[in-house]
């Protein structure tokens, strides 16, 4: 046993649980507000209710799952108000690591962002695209080295990552979100901090502007 009283086995099921529970959010399978009732969850992997347990309360770390006493978990709602905060959190964030890693930026980690803008442009599955928004954005923020920093970007990418695929199902959306990734690439490769910087938080400004207009309409 760990010091935490978790087992490597019990932490590794829980990974696998939250990352296939993640997976049925961003694409829709599992809605809004929709119960997460823990014994039908231990009864669809065939394990026990303790592996589940862990893997919800790392999906309420990540803002993708609520408790409720005497209801269990839920599927979070995000709330156009919660969207704003949580982009402006992220242009701060983002903007930061970005700075700090552009001077670290190499030939292969550009070649590699470029790889992944690349696949973006061919992939019609909205919740592989959304993974792989992350990775491209990753590849660019990695050399900063600020790893703390990087998990709460990383969780802040992942609270409206769901919201994004639903909203991007529009192939030219899409497009306009990737003629943003190839500005904020292109500015990279010249060292131009300020004009990287300036490209990015307009990327994260508009999408957030379309993400809560959108949360806004879905309200009955």
């Amino acid at each position: 046993m760990s010091i935490s009283g978790t087992s490597p086995e019990s932490a590794s099921t829980a990974d696998l649980i939250a990352t296939s529970l993640r997976s049925d959010m961003m694409q829709g399978r599992l809605e809004d507000g929709q119960p997460l009732r823990q014994d039908d969850i231990a009864a669809r992997f065939g394990v026990s209710k303790i592996p589940v347990r862990e893997a919800l309360f790392q999906l309420k770390a990540e803002g993708l799952v609520l408790f409720f006493p005497n209801r269990g978990a839920t599927v979070a709602e995000l709330s156009p108000a919660e969207a704003d905060e949580t982009f402006i959190m992220r242009v701060a964030l983002e903007t930061a690591v970005l700075r700090r890693a552009i001077p670290h930026l190499t030939i292969a980690n550009l070649a590699q962002a470029e790889k992944i803008l690349v696949v973006m442009d061919q992939e019609k599955n909205v919740a592989r695209w959304g993974e792989l928004n992350w990775e491209f954005h990753a590849t660019l923020y990695n050399p900063a080295k600020l790893p703390r920093l990087m998990e709460w970007v990383k969780t802040l990418h992942i609270n409206v990552a769901r919201y994004l695929v639903i909203y991007l199902a529009g192939m030219d959306r899409q497009r306009v979100s990737q003629n943003q990734h190839r500005e904020i690439l292109k500015a990279c490769r010249r060292g131009n901090v300020e004009a990287a910087i300036a490209h990015l938080a307009h990327h994260l400004e508009s999408t957030s502007n379309n993400i809560v207009n959108f949360l806004a309409r879905r309200k009955p």
